[in-house]
């Protein structure tokens, strides 16, 4: 559905999964939501015992490291949400409330295609007010190290150009351009799975993470080829997964965006980190309704344990 109306979905439906950092069973119920109200996420089972409401936007952003988190530990956080965020952004779905269980989002098979499928099986309607943009008005750009991310402006839509180069000869490095449009994103990006090195599943679950990994949800990387016996789904799944999690971070911009996006190298920190550059400064972005224009604050105050000085001060 291409729509200058906000969206949202038909009807609630229903996910259940582990996590893929966790190990634990996780369970999602997608809910519409009416206009303006945006994608938030409703975690129960908290540590408070209370209810939290937590708006996917960037402020709420609390960690980076090998996913993104909104929230945080004491009262209530969600990790793993680029998944489904991209999903969301994907589809052109404005409005939704995820009603989670417990601290992490289920990983399925890796992809988004499962969000995408549930979406569509569920439809998608109008919301009966216009559609907003962040309208990118010039460059931004943020570096570390070799690797950089940038935001530029565009006449219209949003186009995403993604490059990843590893040191690994089976991901190696590779490119993806693309405008993002619902039947492109179904067609081209959906389905790529998210990856891990083996020679680094020792120290991942020394950390915390990669507890809930398989071949049935992670594209497993050897020396010298995939170790997932079916292979990959597409020849350069790698960075079509890096583009799909940069559409996922992205929309923590919350509201879609007019302009163009590259990266080298990225990340989900530097995906999240060029957000925060752009709304450092009013002079970078409008808000665009309809056929008007007008400018809005450089940040909502949601409220992060992660905020703009912190980002500034790890880019």
């Amino acid at each position: 559905m291409r729509t200058n109306q906000q969206t949202t979905i038909k009807a609630s439906v229903t996910l259940t999964g582990i996590g893929v950092h966790s190990g634990n069973p996780a369970e999602i119920t997608l809910h519409p939501a009416p206009a303006n109200h945006g994608i938030a996420f409703l975690r129960t089972g908290t540590p408070t015992g209370n209810d939290r409401l937590i708006k996917a936007h960037y402020a709420c952003v609390s960690a980076t490291e090998l996913c993104t988190v909104i929230g945080d530990n004491e009262t209530g956080a969600v990790a793993t949400i680029e998944h489904l965020m991209s999903a969301l952004y994907g589809l052109g779905i404005d409005n939704a409330l995820v009603e989670i269980d417990g601290p992490e989002m289920p990983i399925l098979d890796g992809s988004a295609r499962l969000f995408v499928q549930a979406i569509d099986g569920v439809g998608v309607t109008t919301c009966g007010a216009p559609r907003r943009w962040i309208k990118v008005l010039q460059p931004v750009r943020i570096e570390q190290g070799r690797a950089f991310a940038e935001l530029r402006p565009l006449d219209r839509g949003f186009r995403l150009d993604v490059e990843i180069d590893f040191e690994s000869p089976v991901i190696g490095r590779s490119r993806k351009t693309m405008d993002l449009t619902p039947a492109a994103y179904r067609k081209e990006i959906a389905g790529a799975r998210t990856f891990g090195m083996m020679k680094d599943v020792e120290r991942y679950w020394k950390a915390g993470f990669a507890l809930g990994a398989s071949l049935d949800n992670t594209v497993a990387v050897g020396e010298t080829a995939v170790v997932n016996p079916e292979g990959l789904r597409y020849p350069d799944e790698f960075v079509r997964h890096k583009f799909l999690d940069a559409v996922g971070d992205l929309a923590l911009a919350g509201l879609p965006i007019q302009g163009a996006y590259r990266s080298y190298c990225g990340g989900h920190r530097m995906n999240v980190g060029i957000l925060a550059a752009l709304f450092a400064d009013r002079a970078n972005y409008a808000i665009v309704e309809g056929q008007g224009t007008r400018r809005e604050p450089a940040r909502a105050e949601y409220g992060t344990a992660l905020g703009l000085a912190a980002f500034a001060a790890e880019l």
